[in-house]
């Protein structure tokens, strides 16, 4: 049929032009992006913009490179926060990234956060690192090389967050045992009664090992919540509510008697420690800091 061939090539092309403009998007919102290495050319780089506090990045059928800028919009208190201006960014790769290898570029050099991974090897862990201010960071995607790229997705989500300390942050390479466990002092824990994502009253239920994530989980049952900005506390009982808390394996934490008063983060949906203090040392640290008028927000203490 005359005129046919152009038909089909035409189609052809409409075809893969609807097939890349559904894989390579971002979120209205500009927080997440998607997109497949099918229209790259090899060895081209694809450049990126993010915008915002968390997300996630999706790479199909990984092909060249991408490389990854994020500039989250941060609340001017939480950009300066108690790290003079430190923004602290966390990845956690999917459980099947696969295909591609990244790696933080910090002032023109690269440093490998996540390897490929093969089919039997653990799952990859989460890493974190800092941004000075005035410092340029980005993130670079390099794919690997494979005859059979159709099973393969290089996926991540990122958090960022300004006023994270050492003892918040989920790689524990980046930080020594004495500084991830040491108990909180005073200033640090009337602060975290006011900043963290979470603040509760409870006792220890156990105590659990995630040898994924490397951390122990500590079942906590809550006789108050003061505050939390997401439900990670819940229960029908009239007496408390039971949810888990989340701390460095390193730090050897055991179930014991007595009252805590658990603070902390939220990193990747769940609750991560950070001051614990025994909830009658902390009644008498905010009631000497309030007789002296020296607490940074007010908390209503038994």
């Amino acid at each position: 049929m005359p005129g046919s061939g152009r038909w089909i090539n035409a189609t052809w092309i409409l075809l893969l032009g609807i097939f890349h403009s559904c894989f390579s998007s971002y979120s209205e919102d500009q927080c997440s992006w998607r997109g497949s290495g099918l229209s790259q050319q090899q060895g081209s780089v694809e450049q990126i913009s993010l915008h915002c506090s968390e997300g996630t990045l999706d790479w199909l059928y990984p092909k060249g490179a991408l490389r990854l800028t994020l500039t989250p919009r941060l609340a001017p208190v939480a950009a300066a926060g108690p790290g003079g201006g430190v923004i602290t960014a966390c990845v956690k790769p999917s459980e099947r990234f696969h295909g591609a290898q990244l790696y933080l570029e910090r002032d023109g050099l690269l440093e490998l956060l996540v390897g490929d991974r093969m089919e039997a090897s653990p799952p990859p862990r989460v890493r974190c690192f800092s941004r000075t201010p005035g410092q340029r960071l980005a993130l670079f995607l390099q794919a690997t090389l494979h005859q059979d790229i159709s099973r393969r997705t290089a996926s991540f989500r990122y958090e960022l967050r300004g006023g994270w300390t050492a003892r918040m942050a989920l790689d524990s390479n980046a930080i020594s045992r004495e500084d991830a466990c040491r108990p909180c002092n005073d200033t640090e824990i009337l602060m975290a009664v006011c900043t963290s994502d979470f603040v509760v009253r409870g006792n220890i239920r156990s105590v659990e090992e995630d040898e994924t994530l490397r951390a122990a989980v500590i079942k906590v049952s809550a006789t108050r919540v003061f505050r939390q900005k997401f439900t990670l506390f819940t229960g029908s009982s009239r007496l408390a509510s039971r949810g888990e808390v989340r701390t460095l394996l390193q730090c050897g934490v055991r179930p014991g008697p007595g009252s805590f008063l658990f603070t902390g983060r939220v990193h990747f949906g769940e609750a991560w420690l950070g001051c614990a203090p025994r909830y009658k040392d902390f009644q008498r640290t905010y009631s000497l800091a309030k007789a002296a008028q020296q607490i940074p927000c007010e908390l209503p203490v038994d």
